[in-house]
């Protein structure tokens, strides 16, 4: 049950976060519901893998390197997912922070 509730605040959260920045358009609730799904796919699968591979990097440039890929995995996410895009980097890159302060309060708000 608390995987469906995760799953749906993290849609209300990427809803909310193609409003508010402009480049990234979410078509509808069920292309949101696609998204979370796949952005939370690749974030269990797919991120791990790469920051374990960009460490030294990530290293060099005290973990900043770690937006940059966060902005390329959305950027994944929006050409698997049909109905969510995103324009570019940059957008990718504000969408990515966005996401990142929308989920801690979110998690501020419903914390058990």
């Amino acid at each position: 049950m608390d995987i469906l509730i995760n799953w749906l605040l993290s849609t209300v959260v990427i809803l909310v976060g193609a409003y508010i920045i402009p480049g990234v358009v979410v078509s509808s609730f069920v292309a949101a519901l696609f998204a979370a799904l796949v952005i939370g796919i690749i974030n269990a699968f797919i991120r791990p893998i790469i920051l374990l591979l960009t460490l030294p990097i990530n290293i060099l440039t005290l973990g900043l390197f770690t937006l940059v890929i966060n902005a390329l995995l959305i950027m994944l996410a929006a050409a698997i997912a049909p109905g969510f895009s995103v324009d570019g980097f940059l957008a990718a890159l504000l969408f990515s922070i966005a996401l990142f302060i929308l989920n801690i309060i979110v998690e501020a708000l419903f914390k058990k």
